[in-house]
């Protein structure tokens, strides 16, 4: 059985190899892989409760979080990188990776990944 990475993010995922420094601004240097979005886009579903309170002027507001959008079941040779957020609302799914050790530019934007990992949990 064939093993594939698939994107639910609306990002390339680019990954670098672990020694690429940061502040690069050459997006190729290090560059070992790039996964293009899939074209879905897994996100967590939110429900808005209303605002609670006003705090030092600001409105505060109450917000629940529910179950995943357009999250595909488990299948098997597939891992999905999705957001951390997702991730971390769905534990205990070992299908799901997310970016880890930011590569940034020299403007300081993250650019990319040195790894993609999986949340313990």
């Amino acid at each position: 059985m064939a093993s594939e990475i698939v994107n639910l993010t609306p990002h390339p995922i680019r990954i670098y190899h672990p020694e690429t420094p940061d502040r690069i601004d050459d997006l190729t240097t290090g560059l070992l892989q790039e996964i293009a979005p899939s074209g879905t886009v897994a996100r967590l579903a939110t429900i808005d409760l209303g605002t609670w309170e006003i705090f030092c002027g600001v409105p505060i507001e109450g917000v629940e979080y529910g179950h995943a959008h357009d999250l595909p079941q488990p299948a098997e040779g597939i891992r999905y990188v999705v957001s951390l957020a997702l991730a971390l609302g769905q534990q205990g799914r070992e299908d799901l990776l997310v970016p880890y050790g930011e590569v940034r530019n020299s403007d300081g934007t993250v650019v990319g990944c040195r790894v993609l990992a999986q949340v313990a949990g």
